[in-house]
């Protein structure tokens, strides 16, 4: 995901260098002075708009892995919009030099303000959505886990009969509730334990042995999966 940041800069110094240009190779109105105070507090607001865009680009493109920063996207959308915002009112300062410098500042001010909340919310927004998310995979470890261990045991069956046994283990695990919760840990755990038994019985390929730890471990889940509807 770094990778997308360079070109992000590279398009971010593209702009800062036109806008500059725009700023100072402009020739100004006839007879008016062109650097008053107006001129420059606009020039500071977008300038500075500029600088916070680069800083939301580098939060939301510097994430470790493609979801996060799909998440992240949002901010990056946020501080667009800021920029054009201020664009707009910071050009209207710069090109308007007769404005009053307090009148100038004030709406600086305001609009610099809103544009801070505005990107705080969503900043706050990306937090939440990922904090719900790694809640969710915490949750999820589990059967995630057993449905890989499942499928591992699956593949060194021997027989057919035990093939057809430990398909019918995996199809359970599965399909079966992914949320786990702190109640469940009691069950989780016996079925950790049977499953290593149930993995011995396999690499042994005893089919009583087998069959037995299969039974001991789809009563476990359907039992797991029961008490997943009481929590809910």
């Amino acid at each position: 995901m770094k990778k997308q940041f360079p070109k992000f800069f590279v398009a971010w110094a593209a702009l800062v260098a036109v806008f500059n240009v725009l700023a100072f190779v402009s020739v100004g109105w006839d007879g008016v002075e062109k650097y008053t105070d107006s001129f420059w507090i606009g020039y500071a607001l977008i300038t500075l708009e500029f600088i916070g865009h680069l800083i939301c680009g580098g939060i939301a493109l510097n994430a470790k892995d493609s979801q996060k920063m799909f998440y992240r996207l949002e901010l990056i959308r946020t501080s667009y919009a800021t920029l054009i915002g201020t664009f707009v009112v910071g050009g209207l300062f710069m090109l308007i030099p007769t404005l009053p410098a307090w009148l100038v500042i004030i709406i600086g001010a305001i609009l610099l303000a809103m544009h801070i909340i505005s990107l705080m919310k969503a900043t706050a927004a990306v937090s939440a959505v990922e904090q719900v998310d790694q809640k969710v995979k915490a949750q999820t470890l589990f059967i995630k886990s057993l449905t890989v261990d499942a499928e591992r045991v699956l593949a060194r069956a021997k027989s057919e009969e035990a093939k057809a046994i430990c398909k019918k283990v995996y199809e359970a695990v599965r399909y079966s509730d992914p949320m786990s919760n702190a109640a469940l840990a009691g069950v989780e755990s016996q079925i950790t334990i049977k499953f290593s038994a149930f993995l011995d019985a396999v690499l042994a390929d005893d089919i009583s042995a087998i069959s037995n730890a299969a039974n001991e471990i789809m009563i476990l889940i359907q039992d797991r999966n029961a008490k997943c509807k009481i929590l809910k």
